[in-house]
Formats: C-alpha cells, sequence, structure tokens
C-alpha cells in the first residue's frame, strides 16, 4: 500500500497491491478524480537469486486511458552477505495501447507507445520511476498535421510529452491483520 505522486496525473493516487499466491498479485489505484484508477496484475515469470523478471498487464483511466504491458527486470542488491529487502532496482520495457484518446478528430484515434523505464526503491519508504514511451506514427515532428501532437492547447494522445512518465512512490507498508 502506498501513494505515487507522478506527472502525469498531478494530484497523488493510492495504491494497493494484494498477493494471489507466490507468484501472482493484483493491484489497485484510486486517483482523484478518477485519473490514474486502475487495476494491474503481475506475474513472475523467473526467479534465480537475487533476480526475478515479471510480466505487469493493467488499465488505466485517464484522458488518455490506457492499456499497459511492462517487462521488467528485477535486481536486488547484497549486503554483507545479507540481502537488503529494500534496495532493488528495476528496467522495464513497456507497450501502451490508447485506443481512444482525447483527439478523436482523425480517422485513426488509437495510440501505440513503445518504450523504456528504469526504477529504484530507495528506502523502506521511497522508491521512483522514470521512462519514456513514444508513438511511432506520429513521429518527433510537433506540427504533424496527420497526428497533431496538441489539440486546443492540450497534448494529445500523439504527443510527444504524453509519453514522458516520472513517478515518486511513497510506501506505507504492509497491513497487519489481527489473528483471531
Amino acid at each position: 500500500m502506498g501513494f505515487s505522486f507522478s506527472t502525469e496525473n498531478v494530484i497523488p493516487v493510492i495504491w494497493w497491491r494484494y498477493g494471489l499466491n507466490r507468484y501472482t498479485d493484483i493491484g489497485y489505484r484510486l486517483g482523484i478524480p478518477l485519473s490514474g484508477t486502475g487495476v494491474d496484475i503481475n506475474r513472475i515469470l523467473m526467479k534465480k537469486d537475487r533476480r526475478w523478471d515479471v510480466l505487469n498487464i493493467g488499465y488505466n483511466i485517464a484522458p488518455n486511458s490506457s492499456f499497459d504491458f511492462t517487462y521488467y527486470r528485477f535486481k536486488g542488491s547484497e549486503r554483507k552477505d545479507k540481502q537488503n529487502p529494500f534496495n532493488i532496482g528495476w528496467t522495464g520495457f513497456r507497450c501502451m495501447i490508447i485506443p481512444n484518446g482525447r483527439y478523436k478528430e482523425i480517422e485513426d484515434p488509437e495510440s501505440i507507445r513503445y518504450g523504456f523505464l528504469y526504477g529504484r526503491r530507495l528506502s523502506y519508504r521511497w522508491g521512483f520511476e522514470t521512462g519514456y514511451f513514444h508513438d511511432m506514427k506520429a513521429g518527433f515532428d510537433p506540427n504533424n498535421s496527420d497526428y497533431p501532437h496538441q489539440y486546443k492547447k492540450w497534448p494529445t494522445q500523439f504527443s510527444r510529452g504524453t509519453g514522458f512518465s516520472m513517478q515518486l512512490f511513497l510506501y506505507l507498508g504492509p497491513t497487519k491483520k489481527k489473528k483471531k
């Protein structure tokens, strides 16, 4: 459980994770007013020593709502022959599909973005993630008339700026249930 402060949502998002079994968990996010709200599922694909690979599939509600498919590679560091559970870093590759973005004035409003991300848990309470995901058909030209990057001074699903992701996490720790 924790909070996420991100450039995408501006307003903090609260999130919860629940383990279904040893290798699978689901997550819920609640943004106010709904921007950043979503659900996702993680599945550990491979685990060896201090490394593990995870597939994440999620859906986000936002002005440019998206389906996300992310392949993560996590690595925990060692400290004096003991694993430090809070010193974890990760990299990832993400595909974002925005089926119907803000800008609907064209025949093909779908945006498909690909990109890389990097993240790190800094301590018991704090972590961050940053990345960039680009839509190839929109290109880098902000004056692209086929897939405009702005509409009425707001970024569209094709904007280069829509692809930037920066998040700061505040971990609140696991909930402690009373045993009966």
